[in-house]
């Protein structure tokens, strides 16, 4: 079962896959992005596939360039997807909201998934909001099978009214798994051309873009009269009650479950959206003809809310709106939390079909860590080690990765986490309000971020003299989201070779006088490098230590299909005095106490031979097994 079974197939996939299978059908010639939980599938999918079908995949440096890479070949007539999770769209949106002006030739859709939660983000922002700022349709489907649909049709859409179009889908549908029909694929086309005919459309000088302000409102109000006609994505199931809720992407499944189980699917009218903004102003008005209220339910933002009431207010309704007074603006939605939105709405108690039974479980606590033989792990062992024998008291600037989990115990290495790039770029205004010399500051950025964006504010640091030390964790990969290649991997999207971009020849070309790479397995060379470094931060300069050593989940996953043997440790309970200090500043999953006889031992199903341990433990009694 794959994306690429023949037309009239039903598989199951997952909704990333179903969405890079509804790109496919549209025939798309380019797909970029920027690895993000929860959008990261949908470009994996489309690289699996890419030289078998016929077009092309990148993972873009970042989610603006990713846009600009798929905008610039749709200029050429060519569709194109970016796909990017919902604060990546914040890096594309300076490029976003210009390509509403000047449009599209070929078809652009933009999938942005949002995270309601926060399940993997630090953020809980409504994407759907960007429809009315920039004057971009968006969508929302609520299953796999419906976004692989919406997909195929938004490259028709887009390319209708020339404009780009805004996918938005959430964690529950992009990582759900459901029944999808494929459906025959339109070929791809890859070769373009870029016509200078209309060239002046693409220059938004404030001449011109003040006549594309024009045409986009006049546009706008074109596509407002489309949704409309979209039956297949807006449905209303229209009962002659005096109610009638109004649903949007996965809140309508949730909905209609209630009501289903309830036995209520006749008791109010339903109206199911996809076209978030605009919403289908007709389609509406016959949803509430003769109705005194009407519920809103969407996850997060009360975007069709606002809407409903703006069209209620302009055509003088005697209706009252309910949204976000019974629907929380906080988290994601769950049966529970539409089921009692819905009894208050209908003025009856909806008691819930499950019984629970009252069972008391204690689980033992399982606070995130690294994986066993992380090198991030030795990084912060090694620098955390280091700040002690010093007696430093410096603050320490974090970022987005896998190395962010160095603000638990036992490191607490992290005083902030913002966003993609802000260690290096907060860490430059933090060194105006403090001496270099009394408070070391440390900017702790991973690879791919650095190349994201950790660039410019390290040319900010440089320019503007701001003492610090960039410490690099370099594991290779693009680890978080699931090992994507980078411009420091040497491999690109397709699995073909690519040119190496290495962090520390940039460090120096910026002009970073202090760079040094170290391995981050060697624990005495991290902290000789890190003194160093602090040294020459003092006296005001700027240090770039890159701590260098790959992913160790991607070097056994290696190691293990080309046959070789991976060395396990174990610990000489004869050499062992049970001091513990692998297990509580180390902290290594692999490691535990004997709770016989309170020494440490290791796992040798957990253990991944990196053998950092080896130099943690002060007695030797740590020892390969060979």
């Amino acid at each position: 079962m794959s994306i690429l079974d023949p037309p009239g197939s039903k598989v199951i996939l997952l909704g990333n896959e179903a969405i890079a299978r509804g790109a496919i059908e549209a025939g798309i010639g380019v797909a970029t992005a920027y690895p993000g939980t929860p959008s990261t599938e949908i470009v994996e999918t489309l690289a699996s596939v890419a030289k078998k079908v016929g077009f092309y995949v990148e993972w873009s440096v970042n989610e603006k360039v990713a846009f600009e890479v798929a905008y610039g070949a749709t200029m050429c007539g060519i569709r194109a997807l970016a796909a990017m999770k919902h604060v990546g769209v914040n890096v594309a949106k300076d490029t976003l909201m210009s390509s509403a002006y000047t449009g599209v030739k070929g078809g652009l859709v933009v999938v942005s998934a949002d995270d309601p939660s926060c399940h993997s983000s630090q953020n809980e922002q409504d994407n759907r909001v960007l429809g009315f700022h920039a004057y971009i349709p968006v969508f929302e489907p609520y299953s796999p099978s419906e976004a692989k649909e919406l997909t195929r049709f938004l490259f028709d859409f887009s390319e209708e009214f020339e404009s780009p179009v805004i996918l938005r889908t959430t964690t529950r549908v992009n990582h759900a798994r459901g029944v999808v029909e494929l459906r025959e694929p339109r070929p791809p086309r890859v070769q373009g051309n870029f016509s200078k005919e209309d060239v002046e459309r693409w220059i938004l000088v404030p001449t011109i873009a003040r006549r594309q302000r024009k045409i986009l409102v006049e546009k706008w109000s074109r596509i407002k009269k489309r949704v409309n006609e979209l039956k297949e994505f807006n449905k209303l199931y229209y009962n002659s009650s005096k109610k009638t809720i109004i649903a949007s992407g996965l809140a309508y499944v949730y909905v209609h479950e209630v009501l289903r189980d309830h036995n209520l699917l006749d008791k109010v009218n339903l109206l199911k959206l996809s076209s978030i903004v605009p919403i289908p102003d007709e389609l509406v008005k016959k949803s509430v003809e003769d109705v005194k209220e009407v519920l809103i339910v969407e996850e997060l933002e009360p975007v069709v809310e606002m809407q409903v009431k703006s069209l209620a207010m302009d055509e003088g309704w005697n209706l009252k709106v309910y949204g976000k007074n019974y629907v929380p603006l906080i988290g994601e939605l769950n049966l529970e939390r539409v089921r009692e939105a819905i009894s208050k709405f209908l003025d009856t108690p909806i008691l819930t079909t499950i019984k629970y039974k009252d069972v008391k479980i204690e689980m033992p606590p399982r606070p995130p860590t690294f994986c066993p033989g992380c090198p991030h792990r030795a990084t912060y062992y090694a620098l955390k080690k280091f700040i002690r024998s010093q007696e430093l008291k410096p603050i320490y600037l974090g970022d987005i990765g896998c190395y962010a989990l160095g603000f638990l115990p036992p490191y607490k290495l992290l005083d902030t986490c913002i966003a993609m790039g802000a260690s290096i770029g907060v860490a430059c205004g933090i060194t105006k309000a403090v001496k270099a010399s009394e408070t070391p500051v440390l900017a702790l950025i991973g690879d791919s971020t650095f190349y994201h964006a950790g660039i410019p504010p390290l040319i900010n640091a440089v320019y503007n003299k701001s003492p610090m030390l960039v410490l690099v964790f370099d594991n290779l990969w693009t680890a978080m989201t699931g090992h994507q290649p980078h411009p420091g991997t040497g491999v690109s999207a397709v699995g073909e070779t690519a040119k190496v971009v290495p962090i520390e020849e940039l460090a120096r070309i910026i002009g970073a006088d202090f760079v040094r790479v170290v391995g981050s397995f060697n624990i005495r060379e991290v902290e000789k490098t890190l003194k160093e470094a602090i040294e020459y931060v003092k006296k005001g300069g700027i240090a770039v230590v890159i701590s260098r050593g790959e992913c160790r989940l991607v070097t056994l996953r290696r190691m293990r299909k080309e046959r070789k043997r991976i060395p396990v440790f174990y610990v000489d309970k004869d050499v062992c005095v049970g001091c513990r200090l692998c297990v509580l500043d180390f902290m290594c999953p692999a490691i535990k106490i004997d709770q016989d006889s309170g020494k440490a031992e290791i796992d040798p199903l957990l253990c991944t031979g990196c053998g950092v341990c080896v130099q943690v433990c002060p007695k030797g009694a740590i020892k390969v097994r060979r």
